[in-house]
C-alpha cells in the first residue's frame, strides 16, 4: 500500500479555483465520509485552508487511488477532472511526508513561517480520527507532522519574525491606510483566523473593534478578550455604514456579502471609502465589490504580494528548517523500518523453530531411546545452532533499520525465507 497526497496550493492554483475546491469546516465531515466510500483509499486526511486543499490517504492501488481523490476534488468543485489536472499535485510514500513535515513546519506556507497551519494540521488529523477516516498509518504520520512543526519552530527563528494570515491582514489593512489608529473596524467571522486579526488589531491602535459571528456567543467572547462589541449578523449593514475597515474571514461555503449589500452600504456613507480585506477561502465578499465605487477590496491575491516584502528574514531561516525536515524523515524512516523488522525477526525465528521441531520429530525413532538428561541436551543443541545461525542476520538487519541498505536486508531475508505473508501483514499495519 502507499501513502499518497493529491492537492493544490497557493503557488498552483489561482484563488478562484482554490475557492472553489476548498472545503469549509462545515463541510469536512460529510468530505471525509464522501472520499471512504471510493473504493482504492483506505485511510483519509483532508487539509483545507485559505492557501490549500490536500487530500491524504492510504492507498490500496497508487494510480486509482489519485484518480479517486481528483475526481472528488472535482466533484465538489463542480468541474470537469481535467480542468484540474496542471493545479494538482501528486506525492507518494516518503515524498508525501516530507510533504506534510513541510507544511507543518511553515515552510510550504503563503506566509513563510506563520503559525496557524500548524493547529490546521492538527484538527484536520483530529477531524479524520474523529470519524474514523484515519487509521494507524496516517495518524502516525500525522502524529509526527505536529511534533516536526513543534521542533522547526522551537529550535529556529522560523516563527519568530512571520506574520500569520490574522496578523498579515491587519498589517495590509494598515499599510494600505497609513494607519489604523482612530479607525473603525469590523470583524467578519469568530473562528481561528477571525480571533487573530481581533487580537491583532487590539495591539494596532484601532479606535473600536466591532465582531459579528454566527455563533453569538463567540462574538460575544472573542470582543470581550479584545475589548470590543459584539454585534448581530442582521447588524452588519448598518455597522459597515459606519465602519472604515472590514476583515472577513468565516467558515462558510459561500459569498456572505454581496455587491448589492456593498452598493447599498455606500448609498449611505457620504462618499466616506471602505476598505475590506477578504481572507477567507472560498472568499466572503463578491468579487464584484471591486467594481463599487468607494470600495477597496483585497483578497489572498493581495495577501500573497505583501507577504512577499516581509519575507527576507524568515527566509534565512527555510533552510534550518529543510534539514529538521530531513532529519525527522530519517527518523520516520527508521521507526517505520523499525517496526518492520521486529515481526520479520519474530517471523524468521518462528520459521526456524518450526524447521527445528519437525527435524526433531523426524528423528523421534532414533532418539527415543535416549535418557531424559541427554533428550534435553539435544534439544539445547540444536536451540543453540539455530540461535547461533540467526544472531548475526538479526543484528545486521536491526542495525540496518531505516536505512537503504536495511530495505534490502528486509527484502533478502522475505524472499530468501519464504516470509511474504508476514511480509503483506507488515504493509498494511
Amino acid at each position: 500500500m502507499s501513502v499518497i497526497v493529491v492537492g493544490m496550493n497557493h503557488r498552483t492554483a489561482p484563488v478562484e479555483l482554490l475557492e472553489r475546491v476548498a472545503v469549509p469546516p462545515s463541510g469536512l465531515v460529510k468530505a471525509l465520509h464522501a472520499l471512504r466510500v471510493r473504493e482504492h483509499l483506505a485511510e483519509i486526511v483532508l487539509l483545507s485552508t485559505c492557501n490549500r486543499t490536500e487530500v491524504y490517504s492510504r492507498t490500496t492501488l497508487f494510480h486509482p487511488a489519485v484518480q479517486d481523490v481528483r475526481d472528488f476534488l472535482a466533484a465538489h468543485a463542480s468541474l470537469d477532472p481535467d480542468e484540474l489536472g496542471e493545479h494538482l499535485y501528486t506525492y507518494h510514500d516518503d515524498a508525501a511526508v516530507a510533504h506534510l513535515f513541510g507544511v507543518s513546519a511553515g515552510v510550504d506556507s503563503m506566509i513563510v513561517g506563520e503559525g496557524e497551519i500548524l493547529g490546521q494540521v492538527r484538527e484536520a488529523w483530529r477531524a479524520a480520527e474523529h470519524e474514523g477516516t484515519a487509521g494507524q498509518v496516517l495518524s502516525r504520520i500525522f502524529r509526527h507532522a505536529v511534533e516536526v512543526g513543534k521542533r522547526s519552530r522551537t529550535e529556529t527563528e522560523i516563527g519568530r519574525h512571520a506574520v500569520s494570515v490574522s496578523s498579515a491582514a491587519v498589517a495590509l489593512a494598515a499599510a494600505r491606510l497609513g494607519s489604523l489608529d482612530g479607525r473603525r473596524v469590523l470583524v467578519l467571522g469568530a473562528g481561528e483566523v477571525g480571533e487573530g486579526m481581533a487580537v491583532a488589531l487590539a495591539g494596532a491602535g484601532a479606535d473600536e473593534i466591532v465582531v459579528a459571528n454566527r455563533t453569538p456567543s463567540r462574538a460575544r467572547d472573542l470582543a470581550r478578550r479584545v475589548g470590543g462589541r459584539p454585534i448581530a449578523l442582521g447588524e452588519i449593514a448598518d455597522e459597515l455604514v459606519r465602519a472604515d475597515v472590514l476583515l472577513t474571514s468565516t467558515g462558510a461555503s459561500g459569498v456572505v456579502i454581496e455587491r448589492a449589500d456593498i452598493e447599498s452600504v455606500m448609498e449611505r456613507r457620504g462618499g466616506r471609502a471602505l476598505l475590506i480585506v477578504d481572507v477567507a477561502m472560498p472568499r466572503d465578499v463578491d468579487p464584484g465589490v471591486r467594481q463599487v465605487f468607494g470600495v477597496m477590496l483585497l483578497d489572498m491575491d493581495d495577501m500573497k504580494a505583501f507577504a512577499l516584502h516581509s519575507l527576507e528574514q524568515r527566509q534565512r531561516e527555510v533552510g534550518r528548517v529543510r534539514a529538521i525536515v530531513a532529519d525527522e524523515l530519517d527518523r520516520f524512516r527508521a521507526e517505520r523500518t523499525a517496526r518492520e523488522v521486529a515481526p520479520l525477526v519474530t517471523a524468521l525465528r518462528g520459521r526456524a523453530e518450526e524447521i527445528r521441531q519437525s527435524e526433531l520429530e523426524r528423528f523421534r525413532a532414533r532418539l527415543a531411546g535416549l535418557d531424559p538428561a541427554t533428550r534435553k541436551t539435544v534439544d539445547a543443541l540444536t536451540t543453540g545452532i539455530v540461535n547461533k545461525l540467526l544472531h548475526d542476520p538479526t543484528v545486521r538487519v536491526k542495525d540496518a533499520a531505516g536505512t537503504p541498505r536495511g530495505e534490502l536486508f528486509t527484502d533478502a531475508i522475505t524472499e530468501l525465507f519464504a516470509l511474504d505473508e508476514l511480509r503483506d501483514a507488515s504493509d498494511n499495519s
